[in-house]
């Protein structure tokens, strides 16, 4: 799992490194496979303002350019492109610069006329579309967004962090998430964690008027939540959300998809927000798929299911595989404006077995291959809603529609403190084992031994 630096860094205090950090977790047993600078390629390119254009005095195609680079004086460039504009914000590679592409620059003349850098297209800084808008565009490339003249231009690409990748393996589900890692980090370092609380207002509508939720297969579905949100307005998510998203290598697409993605790779409970207007008899139905149902799913491919897959269904066919991906059918877009938030609980084996079955794997099905908890469920739904809330995205709908035949109390473990000092060999006070135990987040209580 890819988890960004800054991104666990939210959630606990620490002045480590990236790579400090990582050989404390490995310590306590969990398995880092690399630590990634995400900028390492690019260094002394920066943000800078052309302040004033003139002609090359020896060359036609060439434009003499003055620009504010957040220095005491100007720095000039000569340049061959012809899309540069007064006023325009644009990459500066300054003398000693490199570029992603290896390209090393330096300070020179350009028929006669000193060149001190060089200014950047999107191919040279090695960028897609997907990357910057109008990084794809031939010529110098122009930033949409303001910049202070001298800003490193990675944190205009989102490259000002470091990504710690960790092996998590199967008994470990709780970890495939930013929060459970954060945990695990608390740990390590005897630190205190700042887990978000969802904290949001609803208005007065009941979301049962809105939607009826059955479940016809509680085997395999344990619990499912719905959470409805209207006066939707899709747009893009706020700079920090498609950062940390970026960085963990989720492609951001637009505020609601972002949220359902940021709240699965930071609680580990994977979410579907359906298009409430393609909910045909406004009913949600999770049932086992008849034999031959077939279902176009998001990424544009037909699905045909035998009758062990689980699927999410309206009143007349499937709108989404559980736990896997959801239907073209329903899926968000730009016109959207009643969404219908999903979390749910789907038994792990299922899952795994629909999705080999289909040739499938997505970051909801691994997670949920692995076992999700159904308390979780419920954590993260509301943090969802909380997040709508923070980005104005719409209005949260009153009530939840909560199905549940999981029991949800805590479970106890009973256990002398002499057997764990004879099973470890070891001679533990028992104040130090309850502070052990508290510092992974097991509540403990002392009854005599």
């Amino acid at each position: 799992m890819l988890v960004p630096f800054k991104w666990m860094k939210d959630y606990i205090d620490t002045d480590l490194s990236a790579q400090e950090l990582a050989d404390k977790m490995v310590m306590i047993g969990n398995g880092v496979e690399d630590v990634y600078d995400l900028g390492k390629d690019i260094d002394k390119v920066v943000v800078g303002k052309i302040v004033k254009i003139e002609k090359h005095p020896d060359a036609d195609k060439l434009q003499i350019c003055q620009l504010d680079v957040g220095q005491e004086e100007l720095v000039q460039i000569v340049t061959g492109a012809t899309n540069v504009f007064e006023g325009a914000l644009v990459p500066v590679a300054l003398h000693g610069s490199t570029l992603p592409n290896g390209m090393k620059i330096k300070k020179g003349k350009l028929r006669g006329v000193a060149s001190n850098g060089m200014l950047c297209s999107g191919e040279e800084l090695c960028l897609k579309e997907s990357d910057y808008p109008g990084a794809e565009v031939y010529g110098i490339l122009i930033l949409k967004e303001e910049y202070a003249p001298g800003t490193d231009m990675k944190e205009v690409l989102m490259l000002d962090d470091s990504v710690i990748e960790f092996e998590i393996l199967s008994n470990r589900p709780d970890c495939l998430s930013v929060l459970g890692l954060a945990r695990e980090a608390s740990s390590a370092l005897d630190t205190p964690i700042h887990i978000p609380v969802p904290d949001f207002k609803e208005n007065s509508e009941d979301i049962n008027d809105y939607v009826k939720v059955s479940v016809m297969a509680p085997d395999l579905c344990p619990r499912y939540l719905a959470k409805a949100i209207k006066n939707v307005k899709i747009a893009p998510s706020p700079e920090w959300m498609k950062r940390r998203l970026k960085a963990a290598g989720v492609r951001p697409i637009n505020n609601i998809v972002d949220i359902t993605n940021f709240v699965m790779l930071e609680t580990g409970q994977p979410m579907h927000a359906f298009d409430y207007r393609d909910i045909r008899g406004h009913e949600i139905i999770v049932r086992r798929a008849q034999e031959g149902e077939k279902l176009v799913t998001l990424d544009g491919k037909e699905r045909v299911f035998n009758d062990k897959a689980l699927l999410i269904a309206d009143g007349q066919g499937a709108i989404g595989i559980a736990g896997i991906m959801g239907g073209e059918n329903s899926e968000i877009k730009d016109t959207t404006t009643t969404v219908v938030f999903e979390s749910a609980k789907f038994m792990y084996g299922n899952i795994r077995q629909t999705a080999r079955a289909l040739g499938m794997s997505t970051e909801a099905s691994m997670r949920y291959s692995k076992g999700v908890d159904e308390v979780n469920s419920e954590y993260a739904v509301m943090r969802a809603c909380q997040l709508v809330e923070m980005l104005g995205a719409g209005e949260v709908i009153g009530g939840t529609i909560d199905f549940c035949s999981s029991d949800l109390n805590d479970r106890v473990i009973r256990v002398k403190a002499q057997r764990v000092n004879e099973l470890l060999g070891t001679d533990i006070p028992v104040e130090t084992m309850v502070k052990c135990l508290e510092r992974v987040f097991i509540k403990t209580v002392v009854e005599g031994d």
